[in-house]
């Protein structure tokens, strides 16, 4: 249930420190994918790189990335409430 979602949220993002991110900005301001930015071996925030005209192929892909995540949540009867309060619980435990 949560953890396949969990999963394929984790697959989606490329991880890197903070030291790297601020390092290299420049880079990751034209990265396509998001990027979660790790402290100590905690994430401390994401980035979600956005253009000023995205693509329509991109468009495409997120729509589809969107409707399998919402079929994926749907399958396992899963809410989107559900998934953000596990999100912080599993935040908060770390």
């Amino acid at each position: 249930m949560y953890t396949t979602v969990h999963n394929y949220i984790k697959i989606m993002l490329q991880k890197i420190g903070v030291r790297e991110f601020r390092n290299n900005l420049a880079k990751y301001l034209n990265a396509t994918s998001p990027i979660a930015v790790m402290r100590h071996g905690q994430t401390i925030g994401y980035f979600l790189p956005t253009h000023q005209e995205p693509e329509k192929a991109e468009l495409e892909a997120l729509k589809s990335a969107a409707a399998k995540l919402d079929a994926l949540l749907q399958e396992k009867g899963i809410s989107e409430d559900e998934l953000v309060h596990e999100f912080r619980q599993l935040r908060q435990q770390k």
